[in-house]
């Protein structure tokens, strides 16, 4: 789980310094505040994790890419290529790393389950981007690889505080080291050229499997189809636009899926969990996956039935708002556990009742299956209902950290949201969701004139 982020000089944002992050991660604001930001540096290091490409130290995406960021000069704060691009993210294992010396087995060298990484990048005039340094954080201990102050893309490596481990270098000449893979990555020189420098490459593993995690599901979904094919894939997640949900659905039953619901409950179907849900939101209530042909067919069909007393329709034939909220939700329990979720305006075509029982979704979801929730909207009735839950006391104000992005002489600034254990906000932003007050005023001011115009 992500546990913080800093990052300078990407897009909107000058700085953002030790932005928390907690089970539940959510970012509000205006339009064009720098929220999407946020999530699509996540995106862009996600997709340079993925990329075959060793070499290419950013992948700024594509038009299929879930981040399609154009260039550096794009990317950049205010298109100043001068400025160094940078990023530290502090994250949680979900079991302790353990790493033994190389000469002796039985000794422990370092332990711990929090883990850091700090990536620093400049580019030439010509948008080539260059490493200057990765450090990674481990056991209270910075274990880093920088370009040597003579320069010329040479590089060193080094432990702070050294105290009593350093990097013992294999006997022969003393090369220099070359440039990081990608970003983050330690090149296959440094096991070459240090006895003892092995568990580098776990603190790596344990990056890309953080990356390898996130799911992302953007604010875009298809339409409904009147029928859905399957092949018998299992995919990895619900697709850019929840294109691949009934897959995800099928390949969840094929498997016989079960979900747990706590101590005492009955474990759950991923289709019994969404039915639940979506009986639970008032959108139906009953949902199926059902095939059209009764033995050996491979098209599938989704029927809900709206009432207790009403037939059974297909997904197309209802409101838009069960197909929209139907990916968020089957995300939520199909993710492998451990998984980080990043969602754009979730609530995006839903019902204002329907945007706050979002929030009840997510409270379960990270409760009874360890995931992360990083989301953006402009919900007020999504952030009212965890406020509630709040001072219900089923989610503490730890397990949640929610910002206010706004724009601020063309940067964006982020406040951290300061909820106490009664839900209340201590700083709520001035029109955080609009003047409301200042609306009702003016259409009372607006109706004591009609009435003083009209004649008796």
């Amino acid at each position: 789980m992500i546990t913080e982020l800093s990052f300078n000089n990407f897009k909107s944002w000058k700085q953002i310094e030790k932005m928390r992050f907690a089970p539940i991660t959510g970012l509000f604001g205006t339009n064009s505040s720098g929220k999407t930001g946020v999530l699509q540096l996540l995106l862009m290091i996600k997709q340079t994790v993925e990329s075959t490409d060793r070499l290419q130290v950013l992948d700024f995406g594509n038009e299929k890419s879930p981040a399609n960021l154009g260039s550096i000069h794009d990317v950049v704060h205010a298109h100043d290529m001068a400025g160094n691009l940078g990023w530290s993210i502090q994250w949680s294992l979900s079991d302790s790393l353990t790493v033994k010396n190389p000469e002796n087995k039985k000794e422990v060298l370092f332990t711990g389950n929090q883990i850091g990484l700090c990536v620093a990048i400049t580019a030439n005039e010509r948008g080539r981007l260059a490493v200057d340094k990765i450090v990674y954080s481990f056991a209270d201990k910075d274990f880093a690889m920088q370009i040597k102050p003579s320069g010329k893309s040479k590089y060193e490596l080094n432990v702070t505080p050294s105290g009593d481990f350093r990097f013992i270098r294999t006997h022969g000449r003393v090369w220099d080291l070359p440039a990081p893979l990608k970003c983050y990555g330690f090149p296959n020189e440094v096991n070459a050229y240090f006895q003892n420098a092995g568990f580098l490459s776990d603190l790596q593993l344990e990056f890309e499997r953080l990356f390898n995690g996130i799911k992302y599901l953007g604010p875009l979904r298809e339409y409904p189809k009147r029928q859905y094919p399957w092949s018998g894939t299992e995919p990895a997640d619900m697709g850019q636009r929840g294109e691949r949900v009934v897959e995800a659905l099928l390949a969840a039953r094929e498997g016989n899926v079960s979900l747990k619901r706590g101590k005492g409950k009955e474990r759950k179907t991923l289709e019994q969990m969404v039915a639940f849900w979506l009986k639970e939101l008032n959108l139906v209530h009953a949902f199926q996956v059902e095939p059209i042909a009764k033995e050996g067919g491979n098209i599938y069909r989704v029927k809900v039935q709206r009432h207790p007393s009403s037939p059974s329709v297909l997904i197309t034939d209802v409101g838009f708002g069960v197909s929209q909220i139907l990916p968020a939700i089957v995300l939520c329990y199909y993710a492998p556990e451990g998984s980080v979720i990043i969602l754009e305006q979730p609530e995006i075509h839903l019902h204002p009742a329907v945007q706050a029982g979002l929030a009840d979704v997510f409270i379960d979801a990270v409760k009874i299956r360890n995931i992360q929730i990083v989301f953006e909207s402009h919900s007020e009735h999504l952030l009212r209902r965890l406020q509630r839950r709040i001072a219900e006391e089923k989610i503490s104000p730890k397990e949640t950290a929610l910002y206010f992005c706004e724009s601020d002489n063309g940067s964006s600034k982020l406040t951290e949201l300061d909820l106490d254990l009664f839900g209340a906000i201590g700083n709520w932003p001035k029109d955080f969701f609009g003047d409301q007050f200042g609306e009702m005023a003016e259409m009372t001011k607006a109706a004591i004139e009609l009435k003083r115009m009209s004649p008796l």
